[in-house]
């Protein structure tokens, strides 16, 4: 046997990896009790093993549990759980912990955001209220008319929420030509409606409720103040003026897409005092609920080579096609014809594309124009709804060219700006009678011999 000492910090470690029993003395330290035996006939390293405390001791021996428990708690369950959880994620845990930092992170940051988009709610809500309040302190006594109750018709239009910006216009009445003038001056603080926060706005005029005829300014590339200076004149006798509405709308130019619609005007005939020329600004509204009807879209390219005296238009979709048939669909085809001096000349159509609303084509038609009829020709895309048993009915119809306004005039000078060049533009689909009116095509042009074109004094030629 034989007694060794050791200092209490380092008992406890030793008694936990070896489990030796072992006992305090009086100077603090600790006695181990260690029995050295060295097995017979053998060389090896002697082996401890622990014996039992000396009967006589002085010093109480200290038991496994009473130390345990004065130095240290048993451990938490959930703790250990959890660290249990953590050692099966493959991954370090510092990286574990860097997700679930990420995450909370991640939560607090959409809470934020919920808050933030509430109380903005609120305030809008709160604003919005004190906006509808009416305010009499800017008037002066002098306007009846900022007093006038508007008319129930007006109410709805005149309720602009956001500012869409101001046009400049004039009305004059001729009545010894029995027409009316209408002018577009300028436009101020129009709505951005591009990325770039501009627009390329222009003007449609037409008369409400014949809509036989319309006019557009030419387009102006961003810009929110245009200056058009444009006059129209519409034929209509003073009898009509009391039914009859002044219809102006700002729109935004879009080349592959449709044209967004900036604002409006809506100006009663029979409200305006005739005995002097009108011009006054007033306020963009939003579009009216009685909007004319929309008869579709058709998108088509355009491309001329003078030197083979080519024209060639391609056909290729339409979308957003009037309802025709009981089903709630049509069997479009389109029909693309050339007129020579508005006499009608050539003509070609696609195949029927059945039971749809948004047809595909892209079909290519070619025609043989020279450089001198192509200054004198219109050409004419109208789109049918093909009946096997009655008349096909047509849906829609605008004419390109010479006599032509609008889009359908920049798409045809583009053409010729750009020769061998094809250009594809989508356009607003009109009523036939309204393109009849302003076209007015009349019979078919006389068929004359080749040999004859050739000869110097030919009537095409001349």
């Amino acid at each position: 046997m034989e007694l060794l000492s050791f200092p209490l910090c380092e008992v406890w470690i030793r008694k936990a990896r070896t489990g030796f029993p072992w006992r305090c003395d009086a100077a603090g330290g600790v006695k181990l009790l260690i029995k050295l035996t060295m097995p017979a006939n053998s060389t090896s390293t002697p082996v401890l093993t622990p014996s039992s405390v000396l009967p006589h001791s002085p010093t109480p021996l200290l038991s496994n549990s009473s130390f345990t428990n004065s130095t240290s708690s048993p451990p938490d369950p959930a703790v250990g759980f959890i660290n249990d959880l953590l050692d099966k994620i493959p991954l370090p845990r510092w990286a574990v912990y860097a997700i679930f930092a990420a995450g909370g992170l991640l939560l607090l940051l959409c809470c934020l955001c919920i808050c933030i988009k509430c109380c903005c709610k609120g305030k809008k809500k709160k604003k919005k209220q004190r906006n509808e309040q009416v305010s009499l302190k800017g008037l002066n006594g002098n306007t009846k008319a900022a007093l006038v109750q508007p008319d129930v018709e007006d109410v709805d239009y005149g309720s602009a929420k956001e500012q869409r910006g101001r046009l400049l216009f004039s009305l004059e009445y001729r009545a010894a030509q029995s027409e009316l003038a209408v002018g577009i001056k300028q436009a101020a603080g129009l709505r951005a409606m591009d990325l770039g926060g501009s627009s390329d706005p222009y003007v449609k005029v037409y008369i409400c409720p014949d809509k036989t005829k319309t006019c557009e300014t030419k387009v102006f590339r961003h810009t929110l103040d245009p200056v058009f200076n444009e006059l129209f004149t519409f034929q209509m006798s003073k009898s009509s003026l009391g039914q009859s509405t002044v219809v102006m709308q700002v729109f935004d130019f879009n080349r592959f897409t449709k044209h967004d619609l900036i604002g409006e005007l809506r100006v009663q005939l029979s409200t305006v005092d005739w005995n002097h020329v009108i011009e006054e600004w007033r306020d963009l509204g939003e579009p009216a609920k009685f909007e004319e009807e929309n008869l579709g879209e058709i998108c088509f390219t355009l491309r001329y080579v003078p030197t083979a005296s080519k024209l060639t238009v391609v056909i290729l979709e339409a979308k957003n096609l009037k309802s025709m048939d009981p089903g709630g669909s049509s069997d479009p085809y389109v029909k693309v014809q050339l007129a020579l001096d508005k006499r009608k000349w050539k003509k070609k159509k696609t195949s029927v594309k059945k039971k749809t609303l948004n047809p595909y084509y892209n079909e290519s038609f070619t025609f043989d124009v020279s450089f001198d009829q192509i200054q004198r020709v219109n050409l004419v895309i109208s789109v049918w709804d093909h009946d096997a048993m009655t008349r096909n009915d047509a849906m829609g119809k605008i004419f390109l060219g010479c006599d032509a306004s609008g889009n359908q005039l920049r798409h045809w000078a583009d053409m010729l700006a750009n020769p061998r060049r094809p250009v594809a533009q989508w356009h607003n689909l009109l009523s036939a009678e309204q393109v009849n009116s302003t076209l007015t095509l009349k019979n078919k042009v006389p068929f004359v011999p080749k040999t004859l074109l050739e000869k110097p004094g030919s009537l095409l030629r001349s």
